[in-house]
């Protein structure tokens, strides 16, 4: 079991969050991202810096992701993929992809952006308090006891 983080957008406070359950849970934590991650050190930590090309630390992760695998992306392609391999998906705010929800995900991130390649313009939310931090480590938390029993059961 890893976890595996889509570090280039992820807040540092999710960072330090997967980096305190590795540690705490013995489970290695695996960062990848196309330059390099301050604080991302220490025991069960690793930062993979990808090249520059477009989308390598996508396929990084894609192809270390595995079932029993936990990992963190807002990158809503990027969760599809991951979860073809098994692999449990959530976002840096506590959503969690899954089979069933990602087809639609996918669908109104391709309208929007779409949206936004003909000239309009959305708000968008940037901020990143307490209340998504919380919700991430909820979501967090749940995904990764779930993750540990299965694999603590044989299944994985």
């Amino acid at each position: 079991m890893k976890l595996l983080v889509d570090a280039d957008s992820c807040p540092a406070p999710v960072r330090e969050l997967v980096l305190r359950a590795a540690l705490r849970t013995k489970i290695p934590a695996i960062f990848a991202a196309n330059r390099s991650i301050p604080g991302i050190e220490g025991d069960y930590a690793q930062m993979l810096i990808c090249s520059a090309a477009e989308g390598s630390a996508d396929n990084c992760l894609a192809e270390l992701a595995q079932k029993g695998d936990l990992a963190v992306t807002r990158d809503i392609p990027l969760a599809e993929r991951l979860l073809k391999t098994g692999a449990a998906v959530l976002d840096d705010r506590g959503r969690i992809y899954t089979a069933e929800n990602i087809r639609e995900k996918l669908s109104l991130r391709n309208f929007t952006v779409s949206l936004a390649e003909n000239g309009y313009e959305f708000e968008r939310n940037g901020i990143y308090g307490k209340r998504e931090l919380k919700s991430f480590a909820n979501s967090f938390d749940k995904l990764l006891t779930r993750l540990q029993n299965y694999v603590a059961s044989g299944s994985g």
